[in-house]
């Protein structure tokens, strides 16, 4: 009797992870046959101890193949296939997803986006899919044993309008960055500058 409580448990759970991974894949098909693609990207910095969040313009740009820059004025988070850039002001940190396991999930879920979810996700432990309304929200609990800047990961899908419309990038005590992202212009150029 155990055992067919086990069995029916463990088909339940597969079956739940199969419906989570087909609500991503339908809410990113958007971006499946898409080149490249920017939109406006807002930077919100809140720090548990401070009252004023910080508040930064910025854009989105994206082309196939692993590239996806945020630029918020002198600072940008850049994914270069494998290669992570991360510029603060003058300052500037690289590593590699092939390399450091903490930017692999990461890479793998930005790659899954921007490809219309031809990345399996459901090997990945680091990451949970559930569904929110019409959200899809991917959260990232990275295990890594080295140390983090970032506590989570939670990048949020427009699962009607078929858009990520945020992620945010938590860390411990309370402090966030989160960026934001409306105004999709799909097919728009981009140049590969922003990417080095």
């Amino acid at each position: 009797m155990k055992r067919l409580f086990l069995a029916f448990g463990l088909t339940l759970i597969t079956f739940c992870a199969m419906a989570q991974s087909q609500d991503f894949k339908k809410a990113v098909a958007k971006y499946k046959n898409v080149a490249s693609l920017t939109a406006t990207a807002t930077r919100t910095v809140h720090k548990a101890a401070v009252a004023k969040d910080k508040v930064v313009a910025g854009t989105l740009s994206v082309k196939k193949d692993g590239k996806v820059a945020i630029v918020n004025g002198k600072d940008a988070l850049i994914m270069n296939g494998n290669a992570f850039t991360m510029k603060k002001g003058a300052l500037k940190a690289k590593t590699n997803a092939a390399t450091d396991s903490r930017y692999k999930t990461f890479h793998d879920v930005l790659e899954a986006i921007f490809n219309g979810g031809q990345t399996d996700l459901t090997k990945n432990s680091d990451v949970k899919i559930a569904k929110n309304g019409t959200n899809v929200v991917l959260t990232i609990t990275p295990t890594s044993t080295k140390k983090l800047m970032f506590s989570s990961f939670i990048i949020t899908i427009d699962g009607k309008a078929q858009e990520m419309r945020s992620i945010r990038l938590n860390q411990k005590g309370g402090s966030y960055t989160e960026y934001t992202f409306s105004g999709y212009k799909l097919g728009a150029p981009v140049d590969d500058k922003l990417f080095k």
